[in-house]
């Protein structure tokens, strides 16, 4: 296939690039590398399969030739860059969304929306299956990112309806793994990062919230399987394995050897209290689960992070760059 991916320089957009290639298809990686790094698709430039166009899908989405999927990961998707760029974000997921939907209409291509947990909001059903509503804060600080995946997904559905568009919606739940960025506020890289500088872990309020934490590879996987599926979801994708906050750090803690200790925080507004997916649905209609354990996964993150000390440096500066991707 020739497969565009929006937002395919970052984290995991650079991995579903390297994944698709890996398998013959053709790629072409779209990003304003606001959050995403060319380094990260540094060594599939030379590949015959392989594009990096510079493009902000918010404005306009031009693509020349035959396209026979789309898969949207175009948004801010870490605290620090939502909260650095709240509008970008909305942008993201509304005109965003639309032009790349649009997109696909034109050349009758499969849709795949990488959407969020973040719709669940501070789930008052647990563990969360794709039937739940959610409880989201629609005017709190982390509403930007919440309600823009939650309006992505109804324009996503909408045109499957009224535009005979075949379209597939995957929530995605915490991803981590090598290529994360060490200060994109995410728990897993700073807790990795500050264990290998020395520094106390961050936790805020007591550590007893809980997340469901999936390796990167495995994101990958369930990715690949809705894009090929033809399903429309939504459909979790997630490790249901759940973990305290507190769990985790300890485990970092272990894994790196580190003397540093636990400092608490308090607990941002609208943070969630317990997070873990209910799966049938990707058991099912997919034939995808994870298979990378916890405390495996960590390994090979505290090894890539502790093997680019240069990655472990100062934050970025804020900067009026537009929505890019994670």
């Amino acid at each position: 296939m020739r497969v565009v991916v929006a937002g395919g320089s970052g984290f995991l957009g650079s991995q579903l690039c390297e994944a698709l290639v890996s398998r013959g298809d053709r790629v072409s990686c779209l990003d304003n590398f606001s959050s995403g790094r060319v380094a990260n698709v540094a060594h599939l430039l030379n590949l015959p399969g392989f594009e990096c166009v510079t493009c902000d899908v918010t404005t306009r989405v031009r693509v020349s030739g035959d396209v026979d999927a789309v898969v949207h990961l175009a948004s801010p998707a870490s605290p620090y860059d939502y909260h650095q760029h709240p509008l970008e974000t909305l942008a993201a997921g509304s005109r965003g969304t639309e032009n790349l939907l649009q997109l696909a209409v034109r050349h009758r291509a499969r849709f795949v929306l990488a959407s969020t947990s973040e719709v669940y909001g501070d789930p008052k059903v647990h563990p969360q299956t794709e039937e739940y509503w959610g409880h989201v804060n629609p005017i709190g600080p982390r509403s930007v990112y919440d309600e823009a995946k939650r309006y992505a997904e109804a324009l996503t559905a909408a045109y499957r309806r009224s535009r005979d568009a075949d379209t597939g919606i995957v929530r995605i739940f915490n991803t981590y793994g090598p290529r994360m960025r060490a200060h994109d506020g995410r728990v897993v890289s700073t807790f990795v990062r500050q264990a290998l500088a020395g520094e106390p872990l961050s936790l805020h309020g007591d550590g007893s919230q809980t997340r469901s934490f999936c390796y990167v590879d495995d994101m990958v996987r369930g990715l690949i399987a809705m894009l090929d599926s033809g399903r429309p979801g939504p459909v979790n994708l997630g490790n249901p394995a759940e973990r305290t906050v507190r769990e985790l750090a300890e485990l970092v803690l272990a894994l790196t050897a580190s003397p540093s200790g636990l400092r608490f925080l308090p607990l941002p507004a609208d943070d969630p209290v317990r997070r873990r997916p209910e799966i049938t649905r990707a058991r099912e209609q997919l034939g995808w689960r994870p298979r990378v354990p916890l405390d495996e996964g960590l390994r090979h993150t505290v090894a890539w992070f502790a093997g680019r000390p240069e990655a472990l440096g100062q934050p970025p500066k804020p900067s009026a760059a537009a929505g890019s991707a994670s």
